[in-house]
């Protein structure tokens, strides 16, 4: 993971997702899932890029069962992206960058 990216958990996921005064981008993932993988440095160049403004980070499946059942993830990578506690957009397979660069513009903005 890059610097900027978060670890979400099961324990941290209220605080650190929920209760964020900034939109938050969560990617729901696994370390045997090739998809994944192959997104993870997108994942980490967004964080960058959005580092103060949008707080990006994963959040391994089979780690966490209960939040991910919560938010019913069935096929990964799944990207939910928050905004005061709820979620606003939802991804599933490997988005292009473009997306998701407006979806976090326009969840930064407002």
């Amino acid at each position: 993971m890059g610097q900027n990216t978060l670890e979400f958990t099961d324990d941290n996921f209220d605080a650190e997702v929920l209760q964020s005064d900034q939109p938050v981008l969560v990617d729901f993932w696994a370390p045997w899932c090739g998809p994944c993988r192959q997104i993870a440095p997108l994942i980490d160049e967004l964080a960058g890029q959005y580092s103060g403004s949008v707080k990006i980070g994963k959040l391994n499946i089979d780690e966490n069962p209960n939040t991910t059942a919560q938010y019913g993830i069935q096929s990964i990578p799944t990207l939910l992206l928050f905004k005061n506690g709820e979620v606003v957009d939802r991804y599933v397979g490997m988005p292009p960058k473009f997306k998701l660069e407006e979806a976090l513009n326009s969840a930064a903005a407002t």
